[in-house]
Order: C-alpha cells, then sequence, then structure tokens
C-alpha cells in the first residue's frame, strides 16, 4: 500500500478506539455517580457518543475472522446512532476487501492500537492532538507532493493564524479545511492568550470525502465539540450559508489548491452568492476564486482574511485577473502581501505568499498596502525548509507593528501608497515596491514565477495522465 494511504486506515482505527475508549471511561463514571440506581436513560446523558450494542472495540478485537466486515459494520452503525456529529467521518475504506487489506495486516494494526489507552484518564486532548498531528506530519512526509491535499506545514499554519490573531467568540472558517489544522491552530492561539476557545466558533468546507473525515477527527481528539466541517465543492455547492447567502465570518483563513482548473468559472457570470468582485477569473486558474470567496464570506466590521498563493496572482493577466486585482485594490480590501521563502510546502517547491484582506483597515493603512519580503527568515531543510519561532515572531511584526524587530537584514518592508500602485498598473510584485531593481530585472522575477508556476502545473497534468493510462491498463 502507498504510504499516502495509511491516513484513510490508521486514523479511524485510532479514532474508534477513542470513541470506545471514552465510552467505557463515561460509562464508569455513571455508575460511581448512580450505582445500582443507573438507568439507560440517565446514562445516556454521560455518554458523547452512542455506542451500538456489539459495535465496541472489544467487540472487534474478538473477531477471529472476517475482522474486515465486523470492523465496517461497527463503524457503520455508530456513524448510524450519531447522525449529526459523526456522518462520514470514518470515510470509505472498504475493511471487509481482504485484497487490499488482508486479515493479518488489519490484525496487526488493530492490536498496535489494543494495549493503548486513549480515555481521558489515560491521555488529555493536547496529548491525543499532538499524537494526531504527529500521524499526520508522518503520512504528509511519505506521500510527498500528495500530501498537499490535506497537509499544511504548522509553522506557516502559525504564522498566519497569529497575523490574523482570533479574539474568543470569533467566528471562524476555511473553505479548503483540508485536514482541519488552520482551525485547529485559532484554538490553540485564542488558549495560549488567555482566552476560551470553547467560545470560538469553527466552520470547514472540504471536497474530498477522506480528508473531509480526518479533519473531524482531528477537531474531535482535540477535544472540540462544537464545530461544523461539511463536505462538497465551495465553488459550485457552498455549503457554509446562512439563509440564501454565505455565511459571514470574523476570520476566513485557507491554504487552497494552487491554480485549479475546471473549477467551475461558467457558473460565476451570475453567481448567486455575490461573489464576483471585479469580473470571473479564468477558467484554468481558480486562485482568484478562492480570494473572492474568501472576501465575501468576510464579516463588515471584523472580518479579515489569510490565503496562502502562489506569486502569479500578483502580476498574472490572464482572462480578468488583472482587473480582478485591480478591483481588490481600488476597495481598500488587500491590507498586505507577505513574499515567504522558497520551498516550505510538501505540494509545491514554488515560492508564495500571504495575502491579508480587511474589511475595514486602520486608518493609517487605508488607500495603502504593506509589502513584506520575508523571503530570507528561514531554516533550511534537507527535504523543505521551515520558518523557526523566531522567524514566525519577525514576520509577525513586521505585519502588525510595520518595523524589522531584529535589525538583521534578513527581511524588507514597504507601505506604498494606492497612487503608486495605480502607476505601475496595479501590478503588485513585491520586489516592485522593496528593491531599487530595473524594471529588467523585475519582469526576469516575474518571467522566473511564471516558469516555476508552468512547470508545476505540467508536472500535476503528467501525474493525471499517468494515472488514467494505468487505470486504462498501459504499462507506464
Amino acid at each position: 500500500m502507498d504510504p499516502g494511504d495509511f491516513k484513510a486506515y490508521v486514523f479511524p482505527v485510532m479514532f474508534f478506539k477513542w470513541i470506545s475508549d471514552s465510552w467505557d471511561h463515561e460509562h464508569l463514571r455513571a455508575i460511581e455517580d448512580f450505582g445500582d440506581a443507573l438507568t439507560d436513560e440517565i446514562e445516556a446523558d454521560y455518554h458523547t457518543f452512542m455506542i451500538p450494542e456489539g459495535c465496541h472495540w472489544a467487540d472487534v478485537i474478538e473477531t477471529a475472522s472476517q475482522t474486515g466486515a465486523k470492523l465496517d459494520n461497527a463503524m457503520q452503525r455508530i456513524q448510524q446512532a450519531n447522525p449529526d456529529a459523526l456522518a462520514g467521518v470514518f470515510g470509505d475504506v472498504q475493511w471487509a476487501n481482504q485484497e487490499r487489506l488482508p486479515q493479518s495486516a488489519l490484525a496487526a494494526l488493530l492490536n498496535s492500537f489494543h494495549p493503548v489507552r486513549l480515555d481521558p484518564d489515560s491521555v488529555n486532548g493536547d496529548m491525543l492532538g499532538s499524537a494526531y498531528e504527529y500521524l499526520l506530519r508522518e503520512f504528509a512526509e511519505a506521500s510527498g507532493k500528495k500530501a498537499g491535499e490535506f497537509f499544511t506545514p504548522r509553522h506557516v499554519v502559525h504564522l498566519l493564524v497569529k497575523i490574523l490573531d482570533p479574539k474568543p467568540g470569533d467566528t471562524i472558517a476555511d473553505p479548503a479545511c483540508g485536514s482541519g489544522g488552520m482551525l485547529v491552530e485559532t484554538v490553540t492561539a485564542v488558549k495560549e492568550a488567555g482566552g476560551d476557545p470553547r467560545t470560538l466558533r469553527l466552520h470547514g468546507q472540504e471536497i474530498n470525502l477522506t480528508t473531509s473525515a480526518i479533519a473531524k477527527m482531528n477537531l474531535y481528539l482535540h477535544g472540540l465539540k462544537e464545530f461544523k466541517v461539511v463536505r462538497g465543492d465551495t465553488f459550485r455547492e457552498p455549503k457554509l450559508l446562512e439563509g440564501d447567502g454565505l455565511q459571514k465570518f470574523d476570520v476566513v483563513i485557507a491554504n487552497p489548491p494552487f491554480s485549479l482548473q475546471n473549477w467551475g468559472a461558467e457558473s460565476w457570470s451570475d453567481d448567486p452568492y455575490g461573489r464576483v468582485i471585479g469580473g470571473v477569473p479564468p477558467v484554468s486558474n481558480a486562485d482568484f476564486a478562492w480570494i473572492q470567496h474568501m472576501i465575501a464570506s468576510m464579516k463588515e466590521d471584523t472580518g479579515r482574511v489569510g490565503v496562502v498563493m502562489p506569486h502569479g496572482v500578483l502580476f498574472r493577466e490572464v482572462g480578468r485577473e488583472g482587473t480582478i486585482r485591480e478591483q481588490l485594490v481600488r476597495l481598500n480590501l488587500l491590507e498586505a502581501v507577505i513574499g515567504l521563502p522558497n520551498n516550505l510546502f510538501y505540494s509545491t517547491t514554488i515560492p508564495v505568499c500571504l495575502l491579508i484582506f480587511r474589511k475595514k483597515k486602520p486608518a493609517e493603512r487605508r488607500n495603502k498596502v504593506l509589502f513584506i519580503d520575508a523571503s530570507k527568515r528561514l531554516v533550511s531543510g534537507k527535504n523543505q525548509n521551515t520558518l523557526s519561532d523566531d522567524d514566525i515572531k519577525v514576520i509577525d511584526a513586521a505585519y502588525k507593528r510595520g518595523e524589522d524587530i531584529d535589525g538583521e537584514g534578513r527581511l524588507s518592508l514597504r507601505l506604498v501608497d494606492l497612487d503608486e500602485i495605480e502607476a505601475n498598473g496595479f501590478d503588485l510584485k513585491i520586489g516592485r515596491y522593496l528593491k531599487a531593481e530595473s524594471i529588467a530585472e523585475v519582469n526576469v522575477e516575474e518571467a522566473l514565477i511564471a516558469y516555476q508556476e508552468a512547470r508545476e502545473k505540467f508536472s500535476v497534468a503528467e501525474a493525471v495522465l499517468a494515472d488514467k493510462l494505468k487505470a486504462a491498463g498501459f504499462v507506464i
């Protein structure tokens, strides 16, 4: 089995064990409190999730043959018994398919978890969440570029959440939530600031079934109970709605798939959700569709958006992209453009940036855009670069205070007037505003970025073609 597929098997088993151990813990508490007076009706109030008769971990682990069928039945019935909380949470693995997962392999997987107690007395929510994050990271590293579909490196998540500064009581949304890391990090940020994370209202949408299930498990295993993660196509069928329109949030955050093709542009010319700002993005690239959707989901007074994007969005002129970019600047929505180091992500080696939008910018930043070049703030790694805690602190301070607090010269920034941006044709390339470069040098930078993005798209297309040829029986 490809290591990239491990998560679809390991996480549901871990979650099933956690539910069963937690149920046992709650059962003992009910007995301690009520003794012989305990009734099924009273005990039901103690349980976070209901486990139907014959669907406990103990029932599955004691099955000597056809264990996959027993496990599949148990998971399906648990989902049915908890339709609001656990619908689809175990994914779509065919546990009974012994050609895919032999009895011996499944037994070994179950036996790995069997001696480990996951109830609250044995492992607290923070430790359990950390274990889950560790597995996510390990699976991401094993699956290489496929990891970008579900996992954003935690140092990047930490930086983006720190910049957006979630507060107790905020509503948070991630329209491309992957494994839920952005949502989990907002909880951590509020907790570390001394706030009550239980007051946050978390929302996510994810198109992939396995990944949306992983997100739900991630949130539960971090001790969270009040959240909404829905599965579906954010562009064609947004599900985070309020009445007939998009639900509005204080914080909208995402690392969406870059340069998504065939994303649904055909229906956006008369989009009923008011997401068209400056024009319809090209069919071949959904980058600005993500940006438009997120901006349309901001609350009027407190709304802020943080999104990871390839540098191409800063200067590309494909279709209506230039017009959209101009409109976002003219509407005074774009607050900051932050360039990050190369090779931070599993899914791409191209340079990326953070775009920060705010519904109501502070007075000193109105009709201005803050440009930050943090491309030299990194810790070099063998396979990937990372951001240290100090790097994150310096970049965050540059955004919030408008200064380089360590003065080492590895970061530059400047607050640029709208008039200057307009004079440059609403080109937002960071180098144009922060370096004393000639236009020729800036154009070379643009060409290199465009070339790298084109190579990434070509590589993805090759992989898709190879998969289709293999499926058709051709030997590659």
